[in-house]
């Protein structure tokens, strides 16, 4: 058994590690090379992932934190293996391997609407990103959290700036300031945490005085607001349109914004009994971001655009499924979680759908996008997959994360009748954002192509599989994590 643990912490550390060896390789490697070493490197990430991930299964299920480094007899980093960790890090190194092998392919002279050969610093930004968000996710300890949660905001710097356009300098300054400054809470939340309890272990959160965590979780909650999005610390993400689609896809399905997110997911698994006015706080800002979100989408017909602030609003679901769970409800945590899960594959595959339109048409309009599944079948198949996965139409992902929120929900109104106007309001939403989803697919997928989509190019092959496979996770995606969720 013992032989059994030090393996899993190696494969675990080598997965964490392998990213950011990987990157100072491909930096001192020529251009044609570093587009084949960055999905080698990401693959080996996944396989370390999957491996973690059915270990932990065959463990039958149970959490198990290894130490990795104390000093003091103080832990200073540890991993966790739970059914949160194991899922999160796999959609991150799977989104992250599609994305760097979708790269290969959309980063090249072919590319109708910016032709241009990705430089070595692009792959290795995004296998640094891969490292540290698998580090993060399987931190035990909050001051893991904060050294790599400090490296994925420089990633995150490094790649909405890649472009080095002054409009891409000032958004990367942007974000970095906002998620930064942000992280100031998860800062606090460490130290108040230590000074209490002497430990920086996370399971220490439910050890503290009910006083104490009330203030250790608003630091926690303003980290996970400024790196997700929420209002109104979500300036950075909306502006980031100049980042190239596949890291748009990466950093606003599976990686940035999930960071927040998950922080707060992690705080509640680990925190015990959390006060509730963590919860009201936590539903009111997801209320205000959902229909903030909702609202600013509506006028958008640039489908990058559109689906950036589709993030911000899937997000807010995401902080009402962990607000919620305070009071009570276990599905809605189990909820949270999925959705953090089955929303990294459905909005990566509708970045890289609008990739793979700007690649192959030259425009992300979606009026230019007429009769697009005449000519590009792929993409309007999609298109379609996506749409409907992320507005939680069935049999895909979407409605399995959307229908137990919605249940936990209005379960909890029984209890807490000033939750049954905010479902309300959160299931027109949803329905709304399908109807209007709806509306651009027959106004774009259908119908005589435009003079953009009847002279479009064909996709190459990484691109094309890349799509075939977030199609298939977006309709497979939630039996895996109500497997290991159960």
């Amino acid at each position: 058994m013992m032989h059994n643990v030090e393996m899993i912490k190696t494969v675990a550390l080598l997965t964490i590690l392998l990213p950011f060896i990987g990157a100072a390789i491909t930096m001192s490697a020529p251009k044609s090379l570093a587009k084949v070493l960055a999905p080698c490197f990401s693959g080996a990430a996944v396989i370390g992932a999957v491996t973690l991930a059915l270990w932990y299964k065959d463990s039958g299920f149970a959490q198990v934190n290894l130490p990795v480094f104390s000093s003091h007899a103080t832990l200073l980093f540890g991993l966790v293996f739970d059914g949160a960790s194991s899922l999160v890090a796999m959609a991150v190194t799977v989104v992250g391997g599609l994305t760097c092998l979708y790269s290969s392919g959309y980063m090249s002279a072919d590319n109708r609407e910016h032709a241009e050969h990705a430089k070595p610093c692009y792959y290795a930004f995004l296998l640094c990103f891969i490292g540290a968000m698998v580090g993060l996710v399987l931190s035990s300890t909050i001051l893991g959290q904060l050294l790599f949660l400090q490296i994925i905001g420089a990633c995150a710097w490094g790649l909405i700036g890649y472009k080095q356009t002054a409009s891409a300098l000032k958004t990367a300054l942007r974000a970095l300031l906002i998620t930064h400054l942000s992280s100031l809470g998860l800062v606090f939340a460490a130290v108040v945490l230590y000074l209490h309890t002497g430990s920086f272990e996370l399971n220490a959160l439910s050890q503290l005085p009910m006083d104490v965590k009330t203030a250790v979780f608003i630091g926690i909650v303003i980290a996970a607001w400024g790196n997700s999005a929420q209002v109104p610390l979500h300036a950075w993400l909306p502006n980031a349109l100049e980042v190239p689609t596949p890291v748009s896809a990466f950093l606003d399905a599976a990686a940035m914004v999930k960071v927040g997110v998950y922080l707060f997911a992690r705080a509640i698994i680990s925190g015990g009994d959390i006060p509730q006015v963590i919860g009201v706080i936590g539903v009111i800002i997801a209320m205000v971001t959902l229909v903030y979100g909702f609202i600013m989408y509506l006028p958008q017909k640039d489908l990058k655009r559109l689906l950036i602030y589709s993030t911000i609003t899937q997000l807010a679901y995401i902080f009402l499924a962990c607000s919620l769970s305070i009071f009570g409800s276990r599905l809605a945590l189990q909820s949270g979680v999925m959705y953090i899960f089955n929303h990294a594959f459905a909005k990566s595959l509708f970045f890289l759908v609008a990739g793979a339109a700007s690649f192959s048409c030259g425009t992300r309009l979606l009026p230019n996008l007429k009769g697009i599944i005449k000519r590009q079948p792929l993409i309007a198949i999609g298109f379609g997959v996506a749409a409907m996965a992320i507005t939680g139409v069935p049999p895909f992902n979407g409605f399995f994360s959307k229908f137990p929120l919605f249940v936990s929900g209005f379960e909890l109104s029984r209890a807490h009748s000033w939750l049954t106007p905010v479902m309300v309001i959160a299931l027109i939403e949803s329905v709304a954002s399908f109807g209007w989803i709806l509306y651009w697919f027959g106004n774009t997928v259908v119908g005589e192509p435009s003079e953009e989509v009847a002279s479009s190019a064909p996709l190459p092959l990484a691109m094309k599989f890349t799509l075939i496979v977030l199609i298939v996770m977006s309709l497979c995606s939630s039996l895996i994590a109500s497997s290991w969720l159960s």
